[in-house]
């Protein structure tokens, strides 16, 4: 069972339809012990890191949260991506999870329109089981403002909007984060997400 973390912060409806699409068995859940019993887990998110930051805290989840997320895949899906980091500087400083180095910073793409919303074109990095079997034109959808600053080693896909912008990160044992939704990407975030259902034992 994949636990989605509802914690009053998330596009958890449009998630869970997915995995439902998928025939991938998942639970919406603020339930510490479901989420522990979970084979994954999923945190979604939109709004500002700040404020989903203290809805997390608030739920009491933070902690189990990042204890689970060392023992079984677990995916992060837009702000949910970002709140992998130790810290955003969206509005004010605010820490993050910490779960991968680096940190979510305003993006700087001059002659280009913020938000960054639309499709556009995965490039790939480092080795990433979850994008396994996507082709050379796989196109996936984003909307956001801020984006993650990291090490390339984590960096496993990213597409160009004035620059380098990280789609897809991974701490290469069992944390994932996608900046795109892949549950509004079609064939390709279905894939992805079919993908991270395939790594359950």
């Amino acid at each position: 069972m994949i636990a989605i973390v509802d914690y009053g912060a998330g596009n958890i409806f449009s998630v869970k339809n997915a995995l439902d699409y998928l025939g991938l068995e998942n639970e919406l859940t603020a339930d510490a012990k479901k989420i522990e019993a979970a084979d994954a887990v999923i945190l979604p998110g939109v709004g500002a890191f700040p404020a989903a930051m203290n809805k997390l805290c608030e739920s009491g989840l933070t902690e189990i949260v990042k204890a689970e997320a060392r023992k079984k895949p677990f995916l992060g899906i837009c702000l949910g991506m970002q709140m992998l980091f130790e810290k955003s500087y969206e509005f004010e400083e605010c820490d993050g999870l910490g779960l991968i180095p680096g940190s979510v910073q305003k993006m700087e793409t001059p002659g280009l329109i913020i938000p960054h919303m639309g499709w556009n074109k995965l490039e790939y990095g480092t080795d990433c089981p979850i994008l396994h079997g996507l082709g050379d034109e796989s196109y996936v959808y984003f909307v956001h403002s801020y984006a993650a600053v990291t090490e390339e080693k984590y960096l496993a896909a990213w597409v160009e909007y004035g620059g380098r912008v990280p789609a897809m990160v991974y701490d290469g044992d069992t944390v994932y984060g996608a900046q795109f939704h892949p549950e509004k990407s079609g064939s390709v975030g279905l894939q992805i997400l079919k993908n991270f259902g395939g790594l359950i034992r």
